[in-house]
């Protein structure tokens, strides 16, 4: 059995990332690495978008920016800019090129699709796969979303749609997601927020059949692109054990309120290539505790008043976007964060805070 002196468990986006992040810094002339990864081929699977907070490895994989956006609820609707902090939209199949263009370069590192063939006793193993328990009362963010071409041209591309509410929520928290990559090219998403074993809010083909032809009014189009996921607004349960470091969702750069987990990836993988040399002793990198409390506070109001949370995230809005992005999206102050937390209905955020 062959020796490593890292291994990475998971050749998705953390694991990939670290690997480009360490790679790129050259942390690995002289050491050897493994990435374990089962599926046969890489290709455009996934589309992370997120707020350019800070800067970022992967510019040359933007696949759309904007300075942009509106939200919308029933009858009513916010336009917003977001020029300090553009919009970004990641395509994962040339995120995965250039990674792996890069990686295969450096023949120390080897990829495996299963861990047989190797010694995982002597090795740093960075572990990107959660142990999600089937906790049926937990809630994640599903969705599904299809890349569109239209006829003639028909979205105005310097604006995204954050979040539309004005659509059926049965009795849960529901919004589409527009990104217009061209005037006639857009990823249309519906996205739940909900416990993921509800089946009966599973037919996403007619939910985007009907938002397409119905509220978007675009009845010539051809789906180009299709992609499914859930993301679990909750940390994994995985044990720390000595000598493995949980990354990505695994070790909890999922920011639970939003789901967003790409830049939190990013700065996580910087993190561990500046104290590579020690890192297994290394203190855990972690999201600030202040935004794992109020996120837990929010998700309990979430399940406990779906039907508040459009307008509560509508209100969210009001004032400087910025303030919203940066809360968002980690990098909000303390004055910034009661701003935020003014917008809030009291009385059921002040219930959450003494049942959470």
């Amino acid at each position: 059995m062959k020796d490593f002196d890292y291994i990475i468990f998971g050749g998705g986006c953390a694991g990939l990332s670290l690997a480009y992040e360490l790679e790129i810094h050259k942390k690995l002339e002289n050491k050897t690495l493994a990435i374990i990864e089962p599926r046969s081929e890489y290709k455009r699977d996934k589309t992370w978008s997120f707020w350019k907070i800070i800067p970022h490895n992967f510019e040359d994989c933007v696949k759309k920016s904007w300075e942009n956006f509106s939200i919308n609820i029933l009858s009513q609707s916010k336009h917003l800019e977001c020029n300090s902090f553009p919009y970004q939209t990641i395509d994962s199949g040339l995120f995965y090129e250039k990674i792996n263009n890069k990686l295969k370069k450096n023949k120390k590192i080897s990829f495996f699709k299963n861990i047989n063939d190797i010694n995982v006793n002597s090795s740093i193993i960075f572990n990107s796969v959660p142990e999600l328990n089937d906790d049926k009362n937990k809630l994640w963010q599903h969705f599904c979303g299809v890349e569109i071409e239209t006829k003639n041209n028909f979205f105005d591309e310097s604006i995204f749609n954050l979040m539309d509410f004005d659509c059926d929520q049965r009795d849960s928290v529901h919004f589409f997601y527009t990104l217009p990559f061209e005037k006639n090219k857009a990823l249309v998403e519906t996205t739940w927020l909900s416990k993921i074993n509800n089946e009966s809010i599973k037919d996403y083909d007619i939910q985007i059949k009907n938002y397409i032809e119905n509220q978007l009014n675009i009845k010539n189009y051809k789906i180009k692109y299709k992609e499914q996921g859930a993301i679990p607004l909750f940390y994994p349960s995985n044990i720390k054990e000595k000598n493995k470091i949980n990354i990505g969702t695994a070790g909890g750069m999922t920011r639970l309120s939003t789901g967003y987990t790409f830049l939190n990836i990013q700065e996580h993988s910087k993190y561990i290539r500046e104290n590579i040399d020690n890192i297994a002793n290394t203190k855990t990198f972690e999201i600030n505790k202040k935004y794992k409390f109020l996120d837990k506070i929010f998700l309990s109001v979430l399940k406990k008043n779906p039907e508040k949370m459009p307008n509560i995230f509508f209100k969210m809005f009001d004032g400087s976007a910025n303030t919203v992005i940066k809360f968002l999206s980690n990098k909000s102050n303390i004055i910034e964060d009661f701003s935020i937390i003014l917008k809030m209905p009291k009385w059921i955020f002040i219930k959450a805070l003494f049942k959470k």
